[in-house]
């Protein structure tokens, strides 16, 4: 057995999420949030290099070799499929390796709110799946596009770096292009994405202003776009996007966000009591209030927005986590370590409910 494959074989032995091999030191694992360093046995240089070479397939060598780093996804048999990182730290190969699940989980199955169906149904627009690194984004849109190959008959195209969930073709037919093997960069495929006739399009990342155009450009041509952006809440997600352009044309990018956005979805996860992680989940739905507050520039208000929003599917952090913590989901001590607002969750909690969000939006008409 390689020396690669008996870490691999052991990380999914212990239901680890994550491996981290650097050089000179014991592997790491991360299970269920905590990084743990095991047993004795170290990789030497020579060794580490190797397992780069068998790692690393050949069209990105070249990168790894010119940039001392590269993202790519790696399949070991009858162990698992792996999302990899391989970079330099000071002058050495170091290796972070994540476990993408094979099966994709649905929304009951990940615990994930009920008004997400909503969104993976809707004809256009732009949603965003936001949150930390590792806070579950990439499972919850395998989730959302899973939904619409089981149930609609759609054309789904996928631009990912590395590519993470399989899908196989139900009711739709799913395409999915991986940045350097399928196409050689993010922005060469956005640019012939609109030609390849698609109704649905997943790019892994919001990364720069040619990406948030493009995701503009096919929700105004009435196509449906999913993306991340590792942003803490939905008004963040806001501004993050903002200062993706120039101070000038801002003002006319809040109108076509306002106007085409659908919705944004924020994740953590959390411990729960019976093991493993759930997620709190904050989402914003595009209401005529939030839209009218996008225009506005009243930014700082969508918080108020999102709470008062319940009827319209909306759900901030603090709500998810008080229900959590209701329902014998997670621990009282874990949700208010997590939350926004922990005086006011632990008001909630004793049922002392405030209207302040809702006195500021009459305020604001």
């Amino acid at each position: 057995m390689s020396l690669l494959r008996e870490f691999l074989t052991y990380a999914i032995k212990h239901e680890s999420s994550d491996v981290h091999l650097k050089t000179n030191r014991p592997p790491a694992f991360r299970v269920h949030g905590v990084l743990r360093s095991v047993g004795s046995r170290v990789c030497s240089l020579d060794e580490m290099n190797a397992i780069v070479k068998d790692l690393i397939p050949d069209y990105a060598m070249e990168k790894y070799n010119r940039d001392h780093e590269v993202d790519l996804s790696h399949f070991e048999p009858e162990v698992g499929r792996f999302r990899v990182n391989v970079f330099f730290s000071a002058g050495v190969p170091t290796i972070a390796m994540r476990h993408v699940k094979t099966e994709i989980l649905s929304f009951q199955e990940l615990n994930l709110p009920p008004s997400l169906h909503d969104l993976a149904l809707a004809p256009n627009g732009i949603v965003l799946v936001c949150g930390t690194t590792g806070s579950g984004k990439s499972t919850t849109l395998a989730a959302l596009l899973q939904h619409i190959n089981k149930t609609l008959n759609r054309r789904i195209i996928t631009i990912e770096d590395p590519i993470e969930y399989i899908f196989k073709d139900e009711q739709s037919i799913i395409s999915q292009r991986e940045v350097g093997l399928d196409t050689p960069t993010f922005g060469s495929a956005l640019k012939n994405v609109l030609r390849q006739d698609p109704d649905v399009i997943l790019i892994g990342e919001m990364r720069d202003r040619e990406s948030f155009a493009a995701a503009l450009a096919a929700a105004e041509t009435g196509h449906l776009f999913f993306s991340t952006l590792h942003t803490g809440n939905a008004a963040q997600s806001v501004l993050r996007i903002l200062d993706f352009f120039p101070v000038l044309e801002r003002e006319q990018l809040r109108m076509s966000l306002a106007a085409n956005l659908r919705a944004v979805v924020c994740q953590r996860l959390i411990p729960a009591i019976q093991g493993g992680v759930v997620p709190a989940v904050e989402i914003m739905m595009n209401t005529p209030t939030v839209q009218k507050l996008i225009e506005k520039n009243d930014l700082e208000i969508l918080p108020g927005a999102i709470e008062t929003g319940t009827e319209d599917g909306m759900l901030t952090f603090d709500q998810c986590i008080y229900h959590q913590i209701r329902n014998g989901v997670i621990t009282e001590e874990d949700g208010l370590m997590r939350c926004d607002n922990p005086e006011a969750l632990k008001m909630n909690l004793k049922g002392i409910f405030l209207n302040e969000s809702r006195r500021i939006l009459s305020s604001v008409g």
